[in-house]
């Protein structure tokens, strides 16, 4: 679930090339979704440049129209160049692993050059070894809010995911790929955090070469 007055006081002020979601935009995972719609409508004037988004399992495909009217480019087991003078790096999304279990990582990998820089959006980390295998570079994920609910230190009591861990949040690695499990800016089933505080996570991309 996204809240609208905080997100909007610091989205405002960052400066990025492409912006992009890892789905939950809303807070329950069926009934209404016109209150989260609206409140997307309200932060797009904000997010400036390219805007891409996946689904998370707490979302409907039945949003996706009027995200994409509003700009949000939604990738759905599918990937886009991203082009910056004589240079590009591919970006991917996969449909919701973690409960519709729609993603198809083949599917979205297939066409990008083996030499190429790639990036998987995927709203669930617990991919990561498909991920890795298809030979993404990168993936960006949510889905476990970092655990919400933490022990000192940012140690999750429990993870909504079948994953290591280490990858409930912050920078991990898993065979040569790198990882980014952000631990969000709402909440999920109660409104509340401990020793989890919410995040936008900015990433600086730079050539080894």
């Amino acid at each position: 679930m996204l809240p609208e007055r905080g997100l909007a006081g610091i989205v405002g002020a960052l400066e990025y090339d492409i912006c992009v979601l890892t789905g939950d935009y809303r807070g329950k995972t069926y009934g209404p979704f016109e209150n989260t719609l609206k409140s997307l409508s309200g932060l797009r004037p904000l997010l400036r440049g390219p805007l891409y988004g996946v689904l998370g399992n707490h979302d409907s495909l039945r949003m996706v129209p009027a995200m994409e009217a509003m700009g949000i480019r939604m990738l759905f087991n599918e990937h886009e160049p991203i082009e910056r003078g004589s240079s590009r790096i591919f970006l991917a999304g996969v449909d919701d692993a973690h409960f519709y279990r729609a993603d198809d990582i083949e599917k979205a990998a297939s066409g990008i050059p083996k030499n190429a820089f790639s990036i998987l959006l995927s709203h669930t980390p617990e991919v990561y070894q498909q991920a890795a295998a298809a030979e993404f570079d990168l993936m960006l994920s949510g889905h476990t809010h970092g655990g919400q609910l933490c022990l000192p230190g940012g140690i999750p009591i429990k993870l909504e995911a079948v994953l290591p861990r280490s990858m409930g949040a912050g920078m991990w690695r898993h065979a040569g790929m790198m990882g980014y499990t952000s631990v969000g800016a709402g909440t999920s089933l109660m409104p509340v955090r401990l020793n989890c505080p919410p995040e936008i996570s900015l990433h600086t991309l730079r050539r080894t070469e």
